[in-house]
């Protein structure tokens, strides 16, 4: 039985991650290439909130982890409130920063694993082909530059730890764009959206999916963390825009009663406080290579999540 602690149990991937210890369903999200099904190992998951650990103090930080003693830390919590961050900048460190260096000097200490997820906002978005794994980062924002910092005092920890850069992570709880545009379908007649922004719509489940795929092939193997640990990106294939993600979503809806019309911006024409990297796609072949783990299509995810939601609804 290998004993899992999480952070970020009521966050879009935190949520799908439970549901992914709980029931250990839903294969074909991500795929293990060329291998037959893997053996699923036991787990005793304990899956904090912010009422179980406040984030913002590195010693209730460590005192979670020395309660829980855990053999593999996940950290799904994260300050994503991309625009207030640049009024809040401390605070938003202390959550993307702060934090994961408390869990990873934790897990240095206590011989676990972490697994952390980061973000696409650490490029500038000035490239364009998909960004590598060791390619230059330059965040252009305080999330940016806050999440940077979490992978870097990781890194600097020596900790055994897995990082999985992803993107314009969406689900079916939460604040994200899915949702805000199916509610806006029974609001709005015309939608404007952002159309020079390039990306990678990535599903919380698909990522949740990968990460016990993960976990399944080298939680029971302490010895291989060391070889395993690093950045790897982790995000759905292909790539649209903003635009063609909302496209997308009234296209693939089911009993969608309203489907507004799109009209596309620039992102000058829709400021907000935070920048934005206009270039957010991300070579994934080093998580097939090293794991053998693939997530699925954009569009193929994103059919599978709005059929969920039809289901749950």
């Amino acid at each position: 039985m290998t004993r899992v602690l999480l952070f970020g149990r009521s966050g879009q991937v935190g949520g799908e991650l439970v549901r992914q210890f709980g029931q250990r369903t839903g294969a074909g999200a991500a795929t293990v290439a060329g291998t037959p099904p893997l053996p699923q190992p036991a787990y005793e998951l304990n899956a904090l909130d912010r009422a179980g650990c406040d984030l913002s103090d590195p010693d209730a930080v460590h005192a979670a982890i020395a309660r829980a003693k855990p053999q593999v830390i996940v950290n799904a919590a994260a300050w994503t409130a991309v625009d207030r961050a640049e009024a809040e900048p401390d605070a938003c460190h202390r959550i993307n920063a702060g934090a994961p260096a408390a869990m990873a000097a934790a897990a240095r200490d206590s011989g676990a694993l972490l697994v952390h997820y980061s973000t696409d906002y650490v490029f500038d978005g000035s490239a364009r082909r998909p960004y590598r794994e060791d390619d230059p980062v330059a965040p252009l924002g305080v999330y940016g530059r806050s999440k940077l910092a979490g992978e870097q005092a990781i890194a600097a920890s020596g900790c055994a730890a897995v990082i999985l850069r992803t993107s314009w992570v969406y689900g079916l709880t939460g604040q994200n764009f899915l949702r805000t545009m199916l509610r806006l379908a029974g609001e709005r007649e015309e939608l404007g959206v952002v159309d020079d922004q390039q990306g990678s719509p990535t599903w919380s489940r698909s990522i949740a999916r990968a990460t016990l795929q993960l976990l399944d092939a080298h939680a029971t193997d302490p010895a291989a963390w060391p070889g395993l640990s690093g950045l790897y990106h982790a995000t759905a294939s292909g790539s649209t825009t903003w635009f063609g993600f909302a496209s997308a979503i009234f296209e693939l809806a089911p009993g969608l009663a309203r489907r507004p019309r799109l009209r596309p911006l620039a992102t000058a024409d829709y400021p907000l406080p935070a920048p934005r990297p206009a270039w957010s796609v991300l070579h994934c072949g080093r998580l097939q290579e090293r794991f053998g783990i693939t997530l699925p299509g954009w569009r193929d995810a994103l059919s599978e999540c709005l059929a969920a939601n039809t289901a749950n609804s």
